[in-house]
């Protein structure tokens, strides 16, 4: 502990980075405080992972009725109500809003409610009070973002999306991300009419291209009408809702409009002005691989530094930083082989490297495996719905370099793959593999050229 400072370590932004940090932190030993202006937990557990997943969860329910029938089941109407679903949500958010600050009491953290703007390279000042520190860590993360344009007033986000008082009829979604497409998948499962914009030739950008393509196709499937290479121009109100009109001159009608254009890091009003931290040309926090600004006293971690933005991510990186700082160990970064899930319908997830990047890299020395299939299920559900499977092989070392599944549970399959790559198992490791029969994932280790 330092005396000369109130606290070793002042984090500002309670989210999954920001209390792991302080915790982690807490625990080697230093005097911690945290700051939060929203809710505990931040983008993940409020607006973000976590209700989504329990959205796509009810949204599958209509799908699991459908297919009980070719199960034999005699199933009534069903009828969804949003309500329930929505005060259901509220209710597991807010415990976990509770676990996340007893995590922070139980570690000796102290909570500071509000917001917390920085007055000096070792100085906070927050609803008033003036606290110093040794060191400041800034994991603020990131937000929406909507670009200007005639009507744009109109709009809502991914953040709205959790709290409507009810359903539209029929919604327009602006985006080709994986937010854009998950919740297209979602509003379409309870039963709404949907249309997802796009100004590009295929959504996904950064994906396997395989994944990508098969996607395009079985969204469709799932009533999720796709307009690719369209540009919105302006919204207007109508009688219907709002009046969307494309840059092509199209007009279209609906309920509601969501954008999911992108986000952008929260730096706004943190009072970076009185430090040397620099911001990238895209506004981000500048941070070198030990998380530490421009200011040497000030650090940064998670989405607000633009990395790779998961929650996952964030969690390593405040270990990492907590242990160098805090416990002399320094445990740098390892970003390589970050597995990653789209909780599309069907779901996405991937591991390592797509194939241009692998073909980038290592041009002339790859085989490819593909694998296409109905899953075992649909023989009876008479569901339209294809399993795809696809592995990346280094021929010259038969290393696994990447792994992209679109099918039921991917993101489930693909984590236990992402360990095997980790490890640097190679195509005979995984042909040599008994699989489980009759499983989908069996795929994984039956793949022949």
């Amino acid at each position: 502990m330092n005396t000369a400072f109130d606290y070793d370590l002042f984090v500002i932004g309670a989210g999954s980075g920001g209390v792991r940090a302080a915790r982690t932190s807490a625990g080697y030993g230093a005097k911690v405080a945290i700051a939060e202006q929203q809710y505990l937990g931040g983008t993940c557990v409020n607006v973000g992972c976590v209700p989504k997943k329990l959205f796509v969860y009810a949204s599958h329910v209509q799908h699991d009725i459908d297919d009980a029938k070719g199960f034999g089941w005699e199933t009534s109407e069903a009828r969804f109500d949003w309500p329930t679903l929505v005060r259901n949500k509220d209710t597991e958010i807010s415990r976990l809003n509770g676990i996340y600050k007893n995590l922070l009491d139980n570690a000796g953290v102290a909570l500071f409610e509000g917001k917390a703007v920085i007055t000096g390279p070792n100085q906070i000042t927050i609803n008033d009070q003036v606290i110093s520190a040794e060191r400041i860590l800034i994991a603020t993360g990131g937000k929406p973002f909507v670009p200007e344009f005639p009507g744009s007033e109109h709009v809502i986000t991914s953040n709205e999306a959790f709290f409507l008082e009810q359903l539209p009829k029929k919604i327009i979604i602006i985006g080709g991300g994986y937010i854009a497409v998950e919740f297209a998948g979602i509003f379409s499962g309870l039963g709404v009419e949907v249309h997802q914009f796009y100004r590009g030739d295929l959504f996904l950008r950064g994906f396997d291209q395989d994944l990508r393509e098969k996607l395009a196709i079985e969204m469709p499937k799932q009533g999720v009408q796709l307009h690719f290479n369209t540009d919105i121009a302006s919204i207007e109100k109508s009688h219907h809702g709002y009046q969307v009109t494309t840059a092509q001159g199209d007009t279209l009608d609906a309920g509601l409009v969501m954008y999911a254009t992108g986000r952008k890091p929260l730096v706004d009003q943190l009072g970076l002005a009185t430090t040397g931290v620099t911001l990238s040309s895209k506004g981000y926090i500048e941070a070198d691989a030990h998380f530490q600004t421009q200011e040497p006293s000030i650090f940064a971690l998670g989405d607000v530094t633009g990395g790779t933005e998961l929650t996952p991510v964030a969690t390593a990186e405040a270990m990492s930083f907590a242990s160098r700082y805090f416990a002399n160990k320094d445990k740098p970064m390892d970003y390589s082989n970050i597995a990653s899930a789209v909780f599309s319908q069907p779901s996405l997830a991937s591991v390592g490297l797509t194939e241009q990047q692998a073909n980038e890299a290592h041009p002339d020395d790859l085989q490819i495996f593909r694998s296409e299939f109905k899953h075992m299920k649909h023989t009876l559900s008479g569901r339209d719905e294809k399993t795809f499977m696809k592995l990346i092989v280094q021929k010259s070392t038969d290393r696994v370099i990447g792994a992209h599944m679109m099918g039921a549970d991917a993101g489930e399959i693909i984590q236990g793959i992402a360990i095997a790559i980790k490890a640097g198992a190679t195509k005979a490791d995984f042909d040599s593999t008994i699989g489980i029969h009759p499983t989908a994932a069996e795929e994984f280790v039956t793949m022949r050229g």
